[in-house]
């Protein structure tokens, strides 16, 4: 296998990005929440106000050219520090290419990318099972917060949040 070229993702490769959100949907058991489609990340990603950026990393088969990894990440930004931080939302390799070093080049592309910007903070959540993660990323020297939690609105709920007053 050649290694995968790591570049920003462009339009023709949304439907290639949302197959790999549902491949990472099944993997983390929550394919029941996934409703995004090709025609409603478009304009999320490539619209005239863009929410989020998208790396992919390309890979040579022998069907032609293949996006076999994303990382997909957007701007937060850090009160205490004044500062922009760079969240990254979703990062997926799949199962075939895992092992080559993607993910670690994924996560390293995306750290220089936060220090040429500017940024104070690189940040992402792990689910609590995912045992293999949490030890690539501490091992990556990540650490993780034990004292944070999510807190999520959404659906119904959100709308009667804004509601309540």
């Amino acid at each position: 296998m050649n290694a995968p070229l790591l570049r920003p993702a462009t339009p023709a490769d949304v439907p290639a990005i949302v197959g790999l959100i549902r491949e990472l949907a099944v993997f983390e058991k929550l394919e029941h929440l996934v409703v995004v489609t090709p025609e409603s990340l478009l304009p999320q990603l490539f619209g005239a106000r863009p929410a989020a950026e998208v790396v992919v990393a390309e890979a040579a088969t022998d069907a032609g050219p293949e996006v076999v990894a994303f990382a997909l990440f957007f701007h937060n930004f850090s009160t205490f520090l004044g500062r922009p931080g760079l969240y990254l939302e979703d990062l997926y390799v799949k199962p075939a290419w895992r092992g080559h070093g993607l993910g670690r080049a994924l996560l390293q592309h995306l750290g220089a990318l936060a220090v040429a910007r500017g940024c104070g903070r690189f940040e992402w959540s792990v689910l609590d099972w995912n045992v293999n993660a949490i030890a690539f990323y501490e091992k990556m020297g990540a650490t993780l917060l034990p004292d944070w939690r999510i807190c999520r609105v959404t659906g119904p709920a959100l709308q009667a949040f804004a509601r309540a007053g």
